[in-house]
């Protein structure tokens, strides 16, 4: 993948009569585009078929350390007070659809998503020492509708294409596209440090039946993205590195030796760490139905990222002209 907390953030107002596009898909319509380097994290129905990946697959521990080592670069001229999330994160949500209206997601479902991730960023899908609330919201700008087949059923042929073609705002803005991707492969996404080198290519990719009500059993109740915008927001998968240190650079992740398949309650992967597997968290592979959960580490990592990286303040604003240029 080359503020204080609020409610009520969710954009119920946008009317679903949002044009579809079918000219800017027609000069695109080529046997596939430039692949980039390596730098996605995805999620999988199987992990047993990281080949579904495209740009790259799963993190290398010697990736994920890069990526370390450029946030606390970025981290060193702020200050603490610096460092919090943002009041809102605008979101814009690209549906892409056959021409026979195939996977054209409705308004009303793309709300829904929309009011998943403020639940899910909010905490409000656990109770108890483990319900954390991140502090980020959003908040949806707009949706975008292109019909052309070919984009809808070969999206990662054409992804550098068509997304940009449809990349809308700066780092701060969340962009979400959606089409079939095939069995296997939920979504995947860019991490922010990518940003300043590839600014079109930043954003979510999601499955267009994993939003709530869509009809991929065990992963369609919205967790997709949740998962992804972690990934957007700086997280890697808690079972990073396995059972070696860091693992996934959060301490109050437990360490995990595998993805957790289903929902695996009292899992112990890594017995000579701490704590049982964290099947319940957001950045794990588990069903929809067991993700619950972000801890207060992974909260201040994706706090940190956003500062670093994401916030509209003169660093975020020198790296997009320098990129622009």
């Amino acid at each position: 993948m080359c503020g204080a907390a609020l409610t009520g953030l969710v954009a119920t107002s946008l009317p679903d009569t949002t044009p579809t596009a079918t000219g800017a898909a027609a000069s695109a319509r080529q046997d596939g585009d430039e692949p980039c380097p390596p730098g996605l994290e995805a999620r999988l129905s199987d992990p047993g078929l990281p080949g579904l990946v495209p740009e790259g697959g799963e993190l290398t521990p010697v990736q994920a350390a890069e990526y370390e080592k450029k946030l606390r670069e970025a981290l060193e001229p702020l200050r603490a007070q610096d460092i919090a999330p943002p009041r809102e994160v605008p979101v814009v949500v690209h549906v892409i659809h056959g021409e026979d209206g195939e996977g054209r997601v409705s308004g009303e479902r793309v709300r829904e998503q929309i009011e998943t991730l403020n639940s899910a960023y909010g905490g409000r899908f656990s109770t108890g020492p483990q319900s954390t609330d991140t502090g980020f919201r959003f908040t949806l700008s707009d949706i975008t509708r292109t019909a052309d087949d070919v984009w809808f059923s070969r999206f990662n042929d054409h992804r550098r294409t068509i997304r940009s073609q449809l990349h809308q705002g700066g780092p701060e803005t969340l962009n979400i596209y959606t089409a079939d991707l095939g069995p296997g492969l939920l979504g995947f996404s860019s991490f922010p440090q990518d940003y300043a080198d590839d600014p079109e290519q930043d954003g979510v990719v999601v499955a267009h039946d994993t939003l709530p009500g869509g009809d991929r059993a065990r992963f369609d109740l919205g967790h997709t993205a949740t998962h992804e915008v972690g990934h957007w927001l700086g997280l890697f998968h808690t079972f990073q590195n396995g059972c070696d240190t860091p693992g996934d650079y959060v301490s109050d992740t437990p360490y995990e030796r595998e993805p957790a398949t289903g929902c695996p309650e009292g899992r112990d992967t890594c017995r000579i760490r701490r704590g049982l597997d964290p099947v319940d968290n957001f950045m794990n592979y588990s069903d929809d139905a067991c993700m619950t959960t972000f801890t207060s580490g992974q909260a201040e990592r994706m706090a940190q990222h956003w500062a670093a990286f994401r916030d509209g303040g003169p660093r975020a604003l020198t790296r997009t002209g320098a990129a622009a240029e």
